[in-house]
């Protein structure tokens, strides 16, 4: 059994992207795993890094739940929307404020401590966007996906993490969305 953070950065309540959250964790818990959602569109709290990394933040408490789940989870789920090339701001903002603590401690040990604080866990990024999947891969070079992916998830030790692309998401059909929604049930289902 593997214990599931499902992260959904998209700060529009009755997104796809919440629908592909709750897909996931059915799916996970259809497959005997232990799920939890953060729709953060949803919680409480100042996506915006006031100090930098000069003066720790104190998480309010919305924060302080999502991040005691993605330090004690072992699979963490990534679910956003392309806007204007990036990540949601509340999705960068919530990876600035849950990993300042431990960005802050790394520093202050002189180089002795290892940036790897998050190793034994891996992740599945869910990206949804307005063009199609291959086109941002092969023009734009996933640039959003590669900055999560290598920037974030890489640097703070989570491995391996994999990616799910989804383009077009205005001009499917209502059949392609719930293939889409299928696709990613069975991937919670078997912790991918």
């Amino acid at each position: 059994m593997a214990r599931i953070a499902i992260i959904v950065g998209n700060p529009m309540r009755d997104s796809f992207s919440e629908a592909l959250g709750d897909a996931y964790r059915r799916g996970a818990e259809s497959g005997g795993h232990q799920a939890e959602v953060f729709l953060l569109g949803r919680m409480n709290f100042d996506a915006i890094l006031r100090e930098g990394y000069r003066r720790e933040q104190p998480l309010e408490p919305d924060l302080a739940t999502a991040r005691a789940a993605f330090g004690a989870c072992d699979h963490v789920v990534i679910i956003f929307p392309l806007w204007c090339g990036d990540m949601p701001a509340i999705l960068k903002g919530f990876f600035e404020r849950i990993l300042q603590g431990d960005l802050l401690a790394i520093q202050k040990s002189g180089g002795k401590a290892s940036w790897k604080v998050f190793k034994g866990k891996s992740a599945r990024i869910v990206m949804t966007m307005g063009m199609p999947g291959w086109f941002y891969r092969w023009y734009f070079g996933a640039h959003a996906l590669k900055l999560l992916k290598r920037n974030i998830l890489q640097f703070i030790g989570i491995a391996p993490v994999r990616a799910t692309v989804y383009g077009m998401i205005e001009a499917v059909s209502d059949d392609t969305r719930k293939q889409w929604l299928r696709e990613v049930e069975a991937l919670g289902h078997n912790a991918l």
